[in-house]
């Protein structure tokens, strides 16, 4: 790839992040409130997204060695700090740091 095709690929990328990005407030200006449809996609993506990301995480453990039962314990970890602290970077980090240790030291 050449110099210029490098230049014109870093380009587009950034126009299209920069899209991304600047759209919304180009069609919701802040004087406007959005659509009803718009607020409601705003209330149910992300728990859509978290459950899509949880069923893509555990489609190929089902057949595994241990049947998901690490992944199973780490969510139950992550579901019990997030309801007694709250906090969501200490239910990811903990969650995390329990897979990490039952994958590396008691299911192998």
């Amino acid at each position: 790839m050449t110099f210029i095709q490098q230049i014109i690929i870093i380009m587009i990328v950034v126009l299209g992040t920069m899209l991304t990005r600047f759209l919304p407030f180009i069609i919701f200006p802040a004087d406007k409130t959005p659509p009803a449809f718009i607020k409601f996609l705003g209330k149910v993506l992300p728990n859509a997204v978290i459950g899509l990301l949880i069923l893509y995480s555990l489609k190929d453990t089902v057949f595994s060695d241990f049947h998901c039962l690490p992944e199973l314990i780490a969510i139950g970890c992550v579901v019990f700090l997030h309801q007694w602290k709250n906090n969501m970077l200490l239910s990811i980090a903990g969650g995390t740091i329990l897979y990490m240790f039952l994958v590396q030291y008691c299911f192998i």
